[in-house]
Parts: C-alpha cells; structure tokens; sequence
C-alpha cells in the first residue's frame, strides 16, 4: 500500500492549520513556553490594523478590500468547485448562492464580476474523499474458529474502469478492487485477528478527477495464512461442528484471502459529510447477511489556491464569513427579539461547504462560532442560548481533541474577555436587566454563561490565575451599588441650602435605595442565587448600610439645635423609609454589626413633634367631622348602619395614630413604654373630646327639631358612643399592648405597666359608659312613664266589667310594640339590649306597685288576672322567640315573686283552696320521717256503685298528750275540698285509751262519684285527735292522700291492667302515712284566702287551718 495516501491522522492533525502556505500538512505546532496576560493579546491583535484618527468611509472601503473581498473569493470558489449533496434539504442554484453572498457582502454586480473572473482563472483544487473506516459488526467468521481476520480495500472507480474489469474476466470473480486499478491507488486497513466486531478508527484521502461517474468502493477480506497440519488436526478435535468449513478450506488454494462484503457508493449521491453504517453487500446469495460498516466520508479539496484569501488560514476565512453572515441576517431581521442563532438556507450551506471542503473539524467550527457570537453579544442583541450552547460544544470537544496553539491563544482571549465584559454588566444589571419578567431571564442566563465559561476544562487550563466567580461576582455588584448610589445621590442634590430641602433630599435618596432593596430581596436575589450561589440582597444590604449611615450622620449634624415642627415633618419620612430598610435585615444570610442599627437615636428630638402633629392633626379632622354631622344613620336596609358619619371619621382619625406606633417601632424598651403611654393618653383624650362635642351638637340639633326626631338623634348618639367603645376595647390589640410587654418585662415591672396604661383606658370608657347611661336613662325614662299610664288605666273600675282581659291589655301592647320596634331598629343591638334589661326591671317593678297598690279593693281578682295576662304578654315581647332578653334575665326575683302574687290573687277561692291542697298532698308525699307518729290505712274505690272505702287500721308512734303520758285517740276522716264533697260529713273512729299505738280496724264508705275523686285538690284527710273530755280534743297530727292515688280511681286504664274490668272490685290497697303538724304563718294562700272577708266558705276553711296551725307543735315562722 502507498504510505502517501494514508494518513493514519490523529484528532490533533486535524485541528492544524498552516500558519503559512509552505507548511508541512501534518507537522504539529508546538504552543511557546511563557504565559501571556489574559485578555491582552486578542485586543491588540484586533488594533494593529487600525489607525485612530481614519476616516470611516476610507475605513470601511480599506476593511472591504483587506477582508471582504478575500472572502468573498474564497467563497466564489467553493461554490465554483463544491462537491457533494448539502445536509439541508433545501436546494438552491449556484446564482442563487451568487445572489446571497453578494448581497451579504455588499458586492456591486461589477465587482462581483471582476472578482468571479478571477476566481474563474485560479487553478483548481485536487478532489479527495476523506474516508474513515471506523468499525464492523455482525461479519461472517470464515475461520475455521468461527472468527475472521478481516482488513478493508478501499479506492475510488470510475464507471468505465469497472465495467472494462468485469468484461475482461472469463468467469466471475469476488474481486474487482485488486483487478481494476493499481495498487498505488488501493488503500489497505491493518488486519484485525480473530474478531468478527471489529474496530479500526483509520483515515484515507482518495483522490479522484470527476463525481460524476466515480464510485466509492471497499472490500472486506478475511486475511488467510499458511498453517501447519498439527495446529489444523488440533482445531479439527477441537471444533468438530466446524467440519464442513474445514473441508471447504482444505479444497482452497493456500495464501487465498475470503471475501467477506462490500459497500459500493456513488460519489454523486453523497452529502458533503456522511456518517452512517452501510449494510456489506454479498457477491452470491449463498449468505446474504455479511453485518455492517461504520464509514465517515467527507469531500475536501487538496492544494487549493491560496491567494484568494491572501495566504489566511481556513479557520479565520471560515470566522470571517460566519460573521458576515450573522450581521447581515440580523439586519434583515423585522422584529426587536434577540438572535437566537438562526442563519439562512443559503448561509447554512455556504458554511457547510466551506468547512468541509477546507476540512474544517467541528471543535474549529463551534471555536470560529463561539468568537464570532461572543463578539456580537456586546454590539448586538444576541439571545443568551446561543452562547451557552456554543459553551456546551467547545467542552464536548475540548475532551475529545486538542487545538492549535493560535487557536488556544484565540479561545483563552475570548472566555476571559467575555467574562469580563459579563462582570461589567452585572454591575449594571439595575439598569441593563430591571425587574421585570422579561429582563430577569436574560440576566439569569448571562449569569449561567459566566459560570459555565469557568467551569469549562479550556477556561480553566487556559487561564492559569484561579478566578472564583462568586468573589468576581461580589465585587462586581459592590462596584456597581456605589456607582448607582453616587449617580442617585447626585439626581437629588438639594437646590438650595434650606435645612427642609436638605432633609426632602435626603428623603428622596433614600426612597430610591429602598426601592432598589426590595427589587433585589424580592426578584433579583432568586437570579442570583439560582445561578452563581451570590445572595446580592445580602451584598448590597451591607453595601447600602455603609453608604447610608455617613449619609444620614452628616445632614442629622446639620441639624442640631435647629428642630421646628416644619422640620421634624420633613424628618418623619426619612425615619420610615430607614426604618424600612432596617426590618430587611431579617433576610441576611450572615448578620453581623450593621452601621444603621441605632439611627433611631439621631431622630430622638423629633420625637415630640412627630406625636404633637399627629394629636393636634386628628383633634382637628374630629371637630369637624362633628360639625358637619346631622346625627342620622349612615345605611339602613338589610345591613344598616346605625352610627353617623362622624363616629366612621373618628375611627379614621384614630387609625393613623396606632399606624404611627406602627411604624415607629421604636427600639429603645423604656421609651418605647413612655411612647405608647402618651399615644394611648393622646387617643383617650381625643375620645372625651368627641362626647362633649357630639353632646353639644345633639342639643344644638335638637332645639328647632319635633320630639320624634330628638328621640332619634339620641338613639344615634347612643350608637356612636357605643361604636366609640367597642373601638377603644380593641386599642389594645391594634397597639399591640401584649408585645410591648414582653418587649419591656425587664424594665418595667408589671404592676407599673397595668396601673398606667389600662387605666388610661378605662377613665375613658368609664366617660363613655356613663354618657350612654345617661342616654338611655333619658329613652327610658318616656317609655316607663308611659307604661304607667296604661297600667293605671287597666285599674280603672269602670272598666272592668266593659273590657275582656285581652282588649284591657292591648293599648300597652301596641304601645310597647311600637316602640320597641323603633328602638330596635335605630339602636345597635348591644345598646338596645342595654335599653331592654332597665325597661324590663321597670315595667314589673311597675305592675307590682299597681298589684300591691290596693289590695282589699272591689274587683281586685280581675284586675291581677289583667295584669298577670299583661305580664305574660310583655315576658314574650321582651324575649322575643330568643332574639330579646333571654329568659335568666326576664326570670329575675321580682318577676317570679310578681308572677306569684298576680297568680294567687287571680284565682277564685275554691282555685285556691285546690291550690292549698294539692301543695299539701306534695308535702305529705316528700314527707320523711314519722316525728308525730303514723297511720295505717287500707284504701279502695268501686266505680260500680261509686263507693270510696277507707279502713283505718291502726296508728303508731302517737305524741303523749295527757298527763299520764298516753292518749285516747281517735281518727278523724275528712273529704276535701268542701265545695267538691259539699254533702259528704266527716267520719270518726272509736276512741282507743290510754294507748299510743291504738289498733281501729275500723271501716268507712263514702258515696262519692268518680269525677269528685278526680276532681282538683281532692283529697283524704286523715286527723288523729287526742279526747278530752273537758277540754278540746288535743291534735295529734294529720296527713293527707290524694284520691286520684287510690285505687279505682285511677281509670279504665288502672283497671285494665290489673287484669279486671270496669265492674270487677280493685284490690285496696294499704298505705302508711306519717303525721305532719303545720307551720304556723307559713301559707301565702291562707293569707290571701283570709284578705276575702265576704266569702263565707273561705273564711271557714282559713278559720280551720288557723286553729290546726294554733295547735301544731311546729316552731312558728319569723
């Protein structure tokens, strides 16, 4: 094989280029030992052909004819003599490419003439295939192993040359690249042993004349070598499925090689660049599947004419054309979007061409993109991806090639230019990137170049001083704060000498740096961050710090001795916008002594004015917000609202005070206390204020007004103050009491803080308390007065018998109603609930007066029973189903002893003799104990012949009544009440002597009907008497049994479910019932029953209890 055909290159011969045109293709440059300063020498590479003071029209006809028109030639002649299909799958014509270079290069049509004459003379270039024969897979194994040794022929034929081969055989024959050229013009790969993958990663250039017509060939032969006959028996025991392939390679000539495939290619059907796997094409059927080729093919030129570009190497012709492509392709761009690295159809091709034909690799194509955009990223709006990008490409390559030394030079200037023109950008990103969605996101990939650029192998190794990006990066925006703020400060020089616009000056300076700190904490520190680790708000919060507090320590000195209120005023703002930039210090990542930490304490003199301005301004807007009200309510409808506008305008003029504590915030603990003490005595006194106008604007108001109407305003006043209150009870939540006590627990002692500040608080709502007191004493006081006058007339004599109880009661309900409707909806529900309670108390307090006013008088039983019907009547209106008083409150003593006495004396007599009797039956029945003794008595009732039958059978326990210490009792047997058993007699039992537990077994019979029995109060009693003979019968107690208890009574239901009809006899059944004594003066019913002197029956009854009251051994009730 001829060694000058194969090149057998490495990666690094293809990054060469010659430095000049009699350079050894091949021989590698060796970069110089010394260092050189970084970001010097592309700067004066770029200089040395200018001159300063030229003319720009001779500069740009000089750079026309030193750099554009090499190029332009250069370009003419790789369309002249381009080779190959482009990868783009857009075609156009060779005057189409003319057109679009000439219009990219300014060109007239005559000096694209001349310039295309000249290239027409030139001498053209020698055609060459660039062949690399990377691998194989899946070939045939023709040894006797099962394996190959397989090598490749390559070679280029013409159509001509191949048809004369095949002709000229007298049989067909697998090879036609060893017969049809010589082998000076066959390139041969080294053999591979024993392998059917295998790899050779080896170059060829093959030249040819003509594409059209030439093929591209390459065979795959297994290399067959002479073995012995012991290494052949040795592979027969070893392989013995190998049998018919060892018999074939018995039959074969020795020293013959096996084919093994082919790939056979036409040169015009091939891109400017191909990289594929070709399938190795069989010569017979007999295997078809012969496994893959992995082939690199790519057309270049050999000895192409260098004077077109004045002896410049391809890569810097290739740099030059790129730019001018980029610049014309974003002057024909329409809109103001950024270049995201788009060339047109014809530029793409042009490169292609170009590049392949000069053998371009494609580290010096990303190399020659990365310069060109790097270089246009500081003149023109090139999208940030582009850049990172190329950044990715160059460390793809840089790991897998190396450059030339002029190019490592080129490469090392670019990143450590472009960094540095990066870093001055970053100082300025204020202005160059604001805040905004659509600049944030071009600052954060210019960051993320800057970072990549020092990440990549070439920046590192290029650059030998160790550049830490975060420090780079700190510097650059520390720089860049002091510029703005020295720009800012300047902007806002005051105009005049004037201590006010002094102070507006520094206000304003210091408006823009908080501004500018919240821009930074809230959306340039995630740009940061996110892309180089730099907190930026932490940076510039320090920077700001330092820069401030000179700032402000130098106009405060300025104002010594000098505080007016105008001043101060000027001042407040400025306090703010630093107190502002303080609390942002809760964001630094590392804290330390800040400058601005005590600058509270250059503002202390101020301090009284600011309060005395916001005390004297808030008393003003009160006073007329009073003036201007007409005390009605702002809103009615389904969310009214009762208060006037000035009780809204209070609040409001409150509200900037508790902002004011707010925003001060002052540091200092025990100032902070006296602060909050003058603030909260400041706002009472603004409160007291308010009553004393609202009072005197209320009688003003009311002097020319009807009564409806001053009733009215005083139901709005009432609301205000009540507004007013539930405002000051929240005072201390909105000044934050609770956090300023645990703010100065270690200065001030806790009984010192709640006997200051509290009580501050409560004189003012005690003033309010007793101003709505007073209110509604007045509201009430016409309604009590009132109701009165419709109680009154209830009494009245001749009314009662013309009027039924409801229609004597309906004026005061109307009355009642009415206005308490009106009330209701002109008083907030906590004062009309507070209007109620008093109103409520009265009315009984006033129906009990009527009640107890004269109690003998005629027609006094109607007249409560009136009252107790109005009593309950205003019980439901004042509830009001849940929504008035609730039923605790209505319920009071007074009204339960009310209830009472309008109750008893609402009932009839007999009413209440049943009344009298059915508490006496609940006595007996809680009864414990038999301290007087017991009787036993055996009890039924039969329905069918309406017979009650009591049989007493003994007693127990007696009291000893006579002087021997026993007693003569006997039972007495009573039926009550007497108008239910008008003709029924008591009955009596036989006299026992001398006996305190007498045994009677004595029998009674009552005819009574079952409806007496079940009749109210009906009852048995049962009166165990001691005889005298002489004297009254002594009492020995007595007990009382209701008649519904006893048997047969009860029911058909009773009777049914013991089994028994109507008509069956019940069984009696026994009971034992303790004797009680009376209490004498005990019994309310007793007391009103004796107050009814006319009725006879009751003066009876009442007369009989007295005399067993008399005779009760019971203690008498105070």
């Amino acid at each position: 094989m001829s060694g000058q055909n194969q090149l057998n290159r490495t990666e690094d011969n293809k990054l060469q280029t010659p430095v000049k045109d009699n350079a050894l293709p091949g021989k590698k440059q060796l970069s110089p030992g010394p260092a050189r300063k970084l970001g010097l020498t592309r700067k004066a590479r770029d200089r040395r052909d200018f001159k300063e003071d030229e003319n720009p029209e001779e500069k740009a006809k000089r750079h026309k004819e030193q750099e554009l028109k090499p190029l332009y030639k250069d370009l003419l002649y790789t369309i002249a003599h381009k080779m190959g299909k482009p990868s783009s799958t857009e075609v156009f014509t060779d005057n189409q490419l003319h057109q679009y270079i000439k219009e990219a290069f300014t060109m007239t049509e005559t000096e694209h003439n001349s310039l295309m004459e000249g290239v027409q003379r030139t001498e053209p270039p020698a055609y060459c295939l660039m062949a690399t024969v990377k691998e194989a897979k899946e070939i045939i194994g023709k040894d006797v192993s099962g394996f190959s040794d397989p090598y490749c022929l390559l070679t280029i034929l013409v159509d001509e040359e191949e048809n004369r081969t095949r002709q000229s055989r007298a049989k067909p024959c697998k090879s036609v690249v060893k017969d049809a050229v010589s082998n000076d013009k066959i390139c041969e790969t080294d053999v591979k042993k024993q392998t059917l993958n295998p790899i050779w990663n080896q170059t060829f250039i093959l030249e040819f004349e003509d594409i059209l017509g030439a093929s591209f060939h390459l065979e795959m032969w297994d290399k067959d070598e002479e073995v012995s006959l012991t290494q052949k028996l040795e592979d027969f025991k070893t392989n013995l499925h190998n049998l018919r392939r060892m018999i074939k390679e018995a039959k074969k000539e020795k020293g013959t090689d096996d084919f093994l495939g082919n790939v056979v290619l036409k040169l015009q059907d091939l891109h400017c660049t191909e990289d594929n796997w070709y399938d190795l094409e069989p010569r017979t059927e007999t295997y078809p599947n012969r496994g893959k080729c992995h082939l690199n093919l790519k057309f270049i030129h050999k000895a192409r004419d260098k004077t077109l570009s004045n002896g410049q190497s391809a890569y810097i012709n290739y740099c030059g054309i790129l730019q001018q492509f980029v610049q014309y392709y974003i002057s024909k761009q329409q809109s103001s979007a950024p270049w995201k690295g788009a060339l047109s159809g014809e530029a793409q091709i042009l490169l292609e061409l170009y590049a392949t034909q000069n053998d371009l690799s494609p580290f010096l194509q990303d190399l020659a993109k990365w310069v060109a955009y790097s270089k246009l990223y500081q003149s023109l709006e090139v999208d940030s991806s582009v850049m990172l990008q190329q950044l990715t490409s160059i460390e793809y390559h840089w790991h897998q090639q190396e450059l030339p030394y002029q190019q490592k030079q080129e490469l090392g200037d670019s990143l450590h230019g472009f960094l540095q023109y990066g870093l001055c950008l970053v100082s300025k990103y204020r202005d160059i990137f604001p805040p905004t969605p659509s600049a944030t996101p071009k600052l954060h990939t210019l960051l993320r170049i800057l970072v990549q650029i020092c990440k990549t192998q070439a920046f590192q190794k290029l650059n030998p001083a160790q550049v830490e990006l975060n420090d780079e990066v700190k510097e650059a925006i520390q720089t860049g704060t002091q510029e703005w703020f020295v720009i800012k400060k300047g902007l806002h020089q005051p105009m005049t000498k004037d201590m006010s616009e002094i102070v507006n000056a520094l206000s304003r300076l210091i408006g823009e740096v908080q501004e500018d700190v919240k821009h930074n904490k809230d959306v340039w520190n995630r740009v940061f961050v996110s892309a180089v680790q730099v907190d930026v708000f932490t940076v510039v919060y320090q920077k700001y710090d330092v820069l401030l507090a000179k700032e402000v320590r130098e106009t405060l000195s300025l104002l010594e001795g000098q505080m007016e209120q105008p001043l101060a005023n000027s001042l407040f703002p400025v306090y703010l916008s630093l107190q502002g930039i303080h609390k942002d210090k809760a964001f630094l990542q590392k804290r330390g002594l800040l400058q601005l930490t005590n600058f509270h304490e250059g503002f202390r003199d101020a301090l009284p004015y600011w309060l005395n301005q916001a005390f004297s301004t808030t008393q003003d807007r009160v006073e007329r917000a009073v003036q201007v009200d007409q005390l009605q309510p702002l809103q009615s409808g389904s969310v009214p609202i009762k208060h006037s506008s000035s009780a809204v305008d209070l609040v409001a003029c409150i509200q900037p005070i508790c902002k004011m504590w707010e925003q001060l915030s002052w540091p200092d603990p025990e100032e902070a206390f006296m602060l909050m003490v003058k603030i909260t005595e400041d706002v009472c006194k603004i409160v007291v204020t308010y009553c004393n106008i609202l009072k005197e604007r209320v009688r003003v108001l009311s002097e020319n007004s009807d009564p409806g109407s001053a009733i009215n305003m005083l139901c709005v006043v009432v609301n205000d103050l009540e507004h007013l209150r539930t405002v000051l009870n929240r005072l201390p939540t909105q000044l934050n009491w609770a956090g300023l006590r645990e703010r100065t627990h270690h200065v001030i002692q806790e009984s010192q803080f709640h006997n200051t500040l509290p009580s501050q608080l409560q004189q003012a709502q005690s003033v309010l308390g007793k101003e709505i007191r007073s209110a509604l004493d007045t509201l009430g006081k016409k309604l009590n007065t009132d109701i009165g006058t419709h109680v009154k007339s209830m009494s009245t004599r001749r009314r009662i018998p013309s009027k039924s109880t409801e229609d004597a009661a309906a004026p005061l309900m109307r009355y009642l109603e009415q206005e308490l409707q009106y009330m209701n909806e002109n008083l907030v529900q906590e004062n009309f609930n507070s209007l109620l309670t008093p109103l409520w108390n009265n009315s009984v307090m006033i129906l009990y007066q009527e009640a107890t006013k004269h109690p003998q008088q005629e027609g006094l039983m109607v007249f409560c029973q009136r009252l107790l019907y109005t009593l309950q009547c205003l019980e439901q209106c004042f509830h009001a189903e849940g929504n008035g008083l609730p039923l605790n409150t209505l319920q009071s003593d007074k009204y339960k002893v009310l209830k009472s006495h309008l109750t008893h004396h609402s009932l009839s007599s007999n009413q209440l003799t049943e009344k009298f009797l059915e508490r006496k039956i609940w006595e007996q029945n809680v009864y414990s104990g038999e301290k007087y003794g017991a009787v036993t008595l055996l009890t039924s009732y039969r329905r069918s012949d309406q017979r009650l039958r009591v049989e007493v059978l003994n007693a127990v326990n007696l009291l000893p009544m006579d002087s021997n210490g026993l007693s003569d009792p006997f039972v007495q047997l009573c039926l009550e009440p007497q108008h239910t058993f008008p003709e029924v007699e008591a009955r009596c039992t036989q006299i026992k002597n001398c006996d305190l537990n007498p045994l009677f077994d004595e029998a009674f019979e009552f005819m009574v009907s079952l409806d007496q029995c079940q009749a109210p109060g009906a009852c048995l009693v049962v009166t165990v008497l001691d005889h005298d003979t002489l004297r009254t019968d002594d009492f020995e107690g007595e007990a009382f049994l209701a008649l519904k208890g006893i048997p047969g009574v009860g029911g058909v239901r009773e009777a049914a479910a013991d089994g028994l009809g109507s008509e069956s006899d019940p069984t009696p059944a026994q009971i034992r019932l303790p004797l009680m004594h009376p209490k004498p003066n005990d019994d309310s019913i007793l007391k009103l029953l004796e107050s009814r002197k006319g009725e006879r029956e009751a003066q009876a009854f009442v007369k009989k209890r007295r005399q067993r009251e008399k005779q009760s051994q019971e203690e008498i009730q105070p």
